[in-house]
């Protein structure tokens, strides 16, 4: 028998084996070859290239226009993560009470995560368009047109309309995540806070919404992901603008590699972005177990 255990795991390495070879090739390589990169003067063209040590991070922390981007990035998440996970929680207990259509606004609400980034943004850039766009006609049409604003022209809130437009697009992820869990509870609960008293709304959010800890720890990993990754949506709605107000650190990247020709001071943001994803979500699944 113990002969026959080892045979099937060394059969079972080998299956495993070319999914190992492919994640190596696709994900730790191309780790790697940024780190070896990041320590050279490399402009991504051509064929030489010098080590310098450590001076593209050097550079990197003292630049400005890099902890703008970190800045960003930390408003971006708070303000899509937190929200969107908020807005999602609400909506699937609302849809879990089998309203009328609920099955459709389901379809509605998880429309846009099926749509992709540029759509969304072609779509978002014609609403919030400063001279004809339908929200300041919209405003204007019910006589606050004082509220018109260019809503991605505006340093002071591009930001904020870069975060609107997130929301929209991946708040049906969170509603359909919170919807799973809603499924997987158990009815005793809610007959037993029925019975202690408990409101609607005091049993979502003092009874129902603790017991989704797990899957709100989970929202929050991705979100930091998600908002590391960043690129798309911020490149086709502002470039980054208007000045730096919505820079993120994948945009600065991006400048940097192929407008700077710096493919070395890339990849040292390349690697920062990595180190921070990795310490954020070991804190958040560290959090997670003492809870």
């Amino acid at each position: 028998m113990k002969k026959l255990g080892k045979k099937n795991e060394k059969i079972a390495y080998l299956y495993i084996l070319p999914l190992l070879v492919l994640s190596f090739a696709l994900v730790y390589y191309c780790i790697i070859d940024t780190a070896f990169v990041s320590f050279t003067d490399w402009d991504g063209m051509s064929d030489s290239f010098q080590f310098v040590g450590l001076k593209n991070y050097t550079k990197m922390l003292a630049d400005g226009v890099f902890w703008k981007s970190v800045t960003n990035n930390i408003i971006f998440f708070v303000g899509t993560v937190f929200i969107q996970a908020l807005l999602g929680f609400i909506l699937a207990v609302f849809l879990k009470r089998k309203l009328f259509g609920s099955n459709v606004f389901k379809a509605i609400y998880f429309l846009p995560i099926a749509m992709a980034t540029s759509i969304i943004t072609a779509i978002f850039k014609i609403i919030m368009d400063p001279t004809n766009g339908t929200l300041n006609q919209f405003l204007r049409a019910i006589h606050l047109g004082g509220l018109a604003q260019s809503w991605l022209g505006d340093p002071k809130i591009a930001l904020i309309s870069v975060i609107v437009v997130n929301i929209f697009q991946w708040m049906g992820f969170s509603m359909i995540t919170y919807y799973a869990g809603l499924m997987a509870l158990p009815d005793d609960i809610y007959e037993a806070a029925k019975i202690d008293g408990a409101g609607f709304w005091r049993t979502t959010f003092s009874v129902t919404f603790p017991m989704l800890k797990g899957t709100t720890n989970v929202l929050i990993i991705l979100g930091i992901v998600g908002s590391l990754k960043t690129f798309d949506l911020v490149k086709l709605l502002t470039g980054g603008g208007p000045g730096r107000a919505t820079t993120v650190m994948n945009t600065y990247l991006y400048e940097k590699a192929f407008n700077d020709f710096n493919a070395g001071g890339a990849a040292s943001i390349g690697v920062a972005i990595l180190i921070i994803a990795m310490i954020m979500s070991f804190l958040q699944i560290k959090l997670g177990k003492e809870d």
